[in-house]
């Protein structure tokens, strides 16, 4: 059986949290999302995971309620620390607006959480309304820049969700802050992929991040923007970024539940491995697992 560590998946419970985005869900490039807006506990995740040793994983923010971000962040570490628990999830990247003035309250709140390793803010800003996440350029703020500077305070990450088009603009961040690991997303998600330039600019922008020693990438959330992936339609992306990348500082991830809505658990980890097979077995634990515990110190 496979085994992997999975820096990347999102667990829910309307019943006991509020989730803003699920009333209005489905109405992008994500398609119908009525799927996976059920409860998805620690349960419901393994059962998701059955054909593949999960032994570790990292939950990722789930565009909580975020006038009370706190609360996501508290939940998840009882999930974790609950009698019986597998320790699910052994990481976990909260939500923070670094924008805010009050800001460092709330990241040593989040800090003081046993299993928080880091922060996520979603930065996707995007010509079209199709894509367009936020609307904002937070990068270009000075206010969210002092609050991106408090990270390092507290010894948090920050996972990075944009487009290429902002990738440099990223990259000259990630310079500026070099004492601050940050973790690329859902492989750079590729939107623009039906023309040479879009290629260009995503791979060159992968280059330009993967020259600033403290950035990472998640080979992940391919799904969302390729509904009906296969093995081959994926591979071209993975390899790329591990090219750009190199193997140390490469991770796979699910994206689950929400990467459910375009195959299985098992069937997209098999894909990964496939992809890979010809590498060491060395290369492989480090794409698999090793990094994954190593860049969320789980």
């Amino acid at each position: 059986m496979l085994s992997v560590v999975d820096p990347h998946i999102h667990l829910w419970n309307r019943e006991k949290l509020h989730y803003p985005w699920m009333a209005h869900a489905g109405g992008n490039f994500m398609g119908p999302c009525e799927a996976i807006l059920k409860t998805h506990e620690v349960a419901e995740f393994l059962a998701d995971a059955q054909g593949v040793e999960v032994l570790k994983v990292v939950h990722i923010d789930a565009a909580h309620d975020p006038a009370a971000p706190l609360k996501e962040t508290q939940w998840l570490q009882s999930l974790a620390d609950a009698p019986g628990s597998p320790g699910m999830p052994q990481g976990i990247v909260a939500y923070a607006d670094l924008s805010l003035p009050d800001v460092d309250a709330l990241l040593e709140a989040h800090a003081a959480q046993r299993n928080v390793r880091g922060i996520r803010q979603t930065l996707n800003v995007h010509a079209d309304p199709y894509y367009d996440y936020v609307g904002r350029h937070f990068m270009r703020e000075p206010q969210w820049r002092k609050g991106f500077a408090l990270l390092a305070k507290y010894r948090l990450s920050f996972d990075l969700q944009i487009y290429p088009s902002q990738m440099a603009e990223a990259a000259e961040l990630a310079r500026a802050f070099a004492d601050t690991t940050i973790v690329l997303n859902h492989t750079g998600m590729f939107v623009d992929r039906g023309s040479v330039a879009g290629w260009r600019r995503w791979r060159d922008g992968l280059r330009a991040l993967a020259a600033c020693p403290n950035v990472a990438v998640k080979i992940s959330g391919l799904g969302m923007i390729d509904h009906h992936w296969t093995l081959e339609s994926l591979r071209p992306y993975a390899l790329e970024a591990i090219d750009a990348f190199g193997v140390a500082r490469a991770m796979f991830a699910s994206n689950f539940p929400v990467d459910r809505l375009y195959g299985s658990y098992a069937g997209l980890w098999s894909a990964y491995a496939r992809i890979v097979a010809d590498m060491t077995d060395s290369e492989r634990d480090a794409l698999l697992r090793a990094n994954a515990e190593r860049f969320y110190r789980i």
